[in-house]
């Protein structure tokens, strides 16, 4: 459930939060030699992460020079790791600068030291910090005090599945690149087949293109290579092969297909790879927390349990029993969430979300949550922030999926459009459907669709309600229509 908002007296009675006026006089205490703050971490370090060498600060009275520079090298990382424990410490804080804070962060943690990864956005808008130095000392200061944010990290086996998912990703969309290549180097020579085919890189386009490479231009030998599901004619695929065959084209084309053979072979190993991480991945069984049945007045609409036909980018084993096994709960049986998007959600978060104490953090962390600028009780400005969250971006594509649904989830997105623009009503549905994602990680229920009849029976009864209630106020009464 989302947390309530606060009334003002319980944030008056709470503290309040502070004016632009304390904001800057508490910056001007953290400058300060002795801000006069909560030490949270008495034994903390911060580390600014270069390409070259890493500036590393400690406090005062540790060490005769505090602030010191570690090369990049393995053997200086652990010399800095030596140091920092010699030095007594036991946290450190650093920003997640480029890849680089990647191999510090497994030498700190190998050696039993906490590290703190920080998003930069929490640091770059305070003042003060010309140089590496002072910005080391500068973390160092703030990790002190608790005033920074560890960042979310799956954990370890979960990471080796994220980077071949990731991996094979890049290759998915390097083989898309070469099917546009294929599609434009035929229409540069006037080969029309992708008017007389759906997909080129399909059984019958993939083998007239192999023909044609190996000298074949015969346009009716060509076309009897249609395979049998083809829905255009033997004459219309003989048709549309009818071009001017250019020598320099064709060696285009070949160097594309011999490009696209290879991201195959790459994603097939890439596939192996995903079974055998997954394969060792424990199984999460979850206690259903509650009845997942549909609310009262609500008919459950049940997916009928049919084969789908495998979509053509998707693992060859069997991905979907894989990640209900560890998942523990079914996130396909949500409109919108394919076994594609499942997968996403796995490789990037894994089953455990108990890092985000509440949906509403989570939305926040994903960048689906409204940024607000607040004064005075009144939105002065609001804004959304660029993100490249890969779960984001999957339930964004979900979301628009969703248009033509016959089911809840599919109504409530047509109600967003109707009520907003597209983009926001993209970002409203995918914020909804990350709600029940972490709804059903949490808590262990099956998702149960109530179909877009249920739906539209609760908006009418909500406006019916509203309508009743405009009536009072006027001193008047609704009657319903003879």
């Amino acid at each position: 459930m989302a947390k309530r908002k606060m009334s003002t007296y319980e944030r008056l009675r709470n503290g309040g939060w502070l004016s632009r006026q304390q904001r800057k006089q508490l910056q001007q205490r953290l400058h300060a030699a002795d801000p006069g703050l909560q030490i949270v971490h008495p034994d903390a370090a911060g580390i600014d992460v270069g390409n070259k060498s890493h500036f590393v600060a400690v406090p005062e009275g540790r060490d005769a020079q505090p602030v010191q520079e570690f090369g990049s090298w393995t053997a200086e990382l652990k010399r800095m790791a030596e140091w920092l424990k010699s030095c007594g410490i036991r946290t450190v804080a650093m920003q997640s600068t480029g890849v680089y804070w990647i191999a510090v962060q497994e030498v700190l943690e190998q050696e039993g030291i906490e590290v703190y990864l920080v998003n930069a956005r929490g640091t770059k808008n305070l003042p003060g910090r010309k140089s590496d130095v002072q910005e080391c000392q500068w973390l160092k200061k703030l990790h002190t005090y608790g005033l920074l944010r560890n960042s979310f990290r799956p954990p370890e086996q979960i990471r080796a599945v994220r980077t071949v998912w990731r991996q094979r990703d890049r290759l998915v969309r390097d083989a898309g690149r070469s099917i546009q290549q294929m599609q434009k180097a035929l229409t540069t020579m006037n080969v029309q087949l992708s008017n007389a085919i759906s997909d080129i890189s399909g059984v019958t386009g993939l083998a007239i293109i192999r023909a044609i490479l190996q000298g074949r231009r015969d346009p009716w030998e060509l076309a009897k290579l249609r395979d049998r599901r083809i829905q255009a004619s033997e004459e219309e695929v003989a048709r549309s092969l009818e071009g001017h065959w250019r020598e320099d084209v064709l060696f285009e084309l070949g160097q594309v297909v011999e490009g696209y053979d290879f991201c195959q072979q790459q994603i097939a190993a890439c596939d192996k790879q995903l079974e055998k991480y997954l394969a060792v991945l424990p199984e999460c069984v979850r206690a259903a927390k509650g009845e997942g049945a549909p609310a009262p007045g609500g008919e459950a609409k049940k997916k009928r349990c049919q084969s789908k036909p495998r979509r053509k980018n998707q693992p060859g084993f069997n991905l979907e029993a894989e990640l209900h096994r560890i998942l523990g709960v079914n996130l396909t049986r949500i409109d919108g969430i394919d076994i594609m998007t499942a997968q996403v959600i796995l490789s990037e978060l894994g089953s455990d979300l108990s890092a985000f104490p509440s949906e509403a953090a989570f939305c926040s962390w994903l960048e689906l949550a409204p940024r607000r600028d607040i004064t005075g009780g009144k939105v002065i400005k609001q804004k959304s922030r660029e993100s490249k969250n890969r779960v984001a971006n999957a339930l964004r594509m979900g979301a628009e999926s969703l248009w033509h649904s016959d089911s809840y989830l599919g109504a409530r997105y047509r109600r967003f459009r109707g009520r907003m623009d597209g983009k926001k009503a993209v970002k409203a549905m995918a914020r909804y459907l990350a709600c029940l994602i972490y709804r059903l990680l949490t808590r262990g229920q099956d998702y149960i669709d109530r179909g877009a009849a249920y739906f539209e029976n609760k908006r009418t009864l909500r406006e019916m309600v509203n309508l009743k209630r405009k009536a009072a106020e006027l001193g008047m009464k609704l009657l319903p229509a003879s």
